[in-house]
């Protein structure tokens, strides 16, 4: 089931365990999205279209976590816990606590709505880098952006408004960035291409240089540095943008991906209907 695609089997064989596949977790959604990690390794991910957010347990157990919560997109976990979520019902960033109650982190820039809040990662001094690309919902009233472009914002700790750090893509996805908080990478899904910026002391991002001649819709990293990105399946570069393997899934789309599991070896893949798992050698980060 797996595809060996630039330095072959024996680069692959650091990253999968040892006759390891791509395992269906679960089915029966309509568009799985936002996988994220919570301190304990249960993997949190939505059912965009159905609104609601489950549970992957680290048992090995399905559960409905929240039901109506603002359409959630991505999602990333703080260190206090609380569940970040991309919410566009509204275009809103929202923070969800562990007894789900909901607070509004950012509802708009500059008094206009965002496009619609799509990814995010959370930099170790807990300030927020988030993607806002258009992609026309069917549960909004509105037709068109109110905002002049589609860019990648900076919500700095403590802040209530967010900062442009990203201007010039098409339609920015993916994004993730480096454990030590020095490196984001950031795709530009219309562009096919993925970008590494270097963070700057204040959050903003300078540096721009080309990693990946290959767009994402969801990304993570491993605690080798190695970057994942997803559409048709996963494909796993090193941190030189090496492209060292492909992991194919038997769907139409692959949207997202994160590490879970108490030891954090299980590489968990929200893929259109379904979600997947597949033991990996490497691990993930927090």
């Amino acid at each position: 089931m797996l595809h060996n695609v630039g330095v072959g089997k024996t680069k692959e064989k650091t990253l999968i365990a040892k006759g390891a596949k791509p395992m269906k977790l679960a089915d029966g959604f309509s568009f799985t999205e936002g996988p994220a990690c919570d301190p304990e390794g249960n993997i949190f991910f939505t059912d965009q279209p159905n609104n609601k957010i489950f549970k992957w347990s680290t048992d090995n157990k399905l559960s409905l976590f929240a039901e109506n919560y603002g359409r959630a997109n991505g999602m990333y976990f703080d260190k206090k816990g609380n569940l970040i979520s991309c919410s566009d019902e509204k275009d809103e960033l929202w923070s969800i606590s562990p007894d789900k109650k909901i607070t509004v982190l950012v509802k708009d820039f500059e008094g206009k709505k965002l496009n619609g809040p799509n990814d995010l990662w959370i930099a170790p001094n807990g300030g927020i880098y988030l993607t806002d690309p258009f992609y026309k919902r069917p549960w909004w009233d509105h037709q068109s952006s109110e905002q002049s472009g589609e860019y990648v914002y900076y919500l700095a700790p403590g802040a209530s408004k967010l900062i442009k750090v990203i201007t010039d893509f098409e339609k920015p996805n993916g994004i993730i960035g480096t454990p030590d908080g020095k490196l984001l990478y950031v795709a530009d899904i219309k562009g096919n291409k993925t970008w590494r910026y270097s963070i700057n002391a204040d959050g903003t991002l300078s540096g721009k240089k080309l990693f990946a001649e290959l767009g994402s819709d969801g990304m993570t990293i491993d605690n080798k540095g190695n970057i994942y990105l997803t559409g048709k399946g996963v494909t796993i570069f090193s941190p030189d943008g090496t492209k060292l393997t492909n992991i194919p899934i038997d769907e139409g789309w692959t949207a997202n991906v994160c590490f879970g599991g108490k030891d954090r070896h299980l590489l968990f893949i929200t893929a259109s209907k379904s979600v997947y798992g597949l033991k990996m050698k490497v691990k993930g980060v927090q």
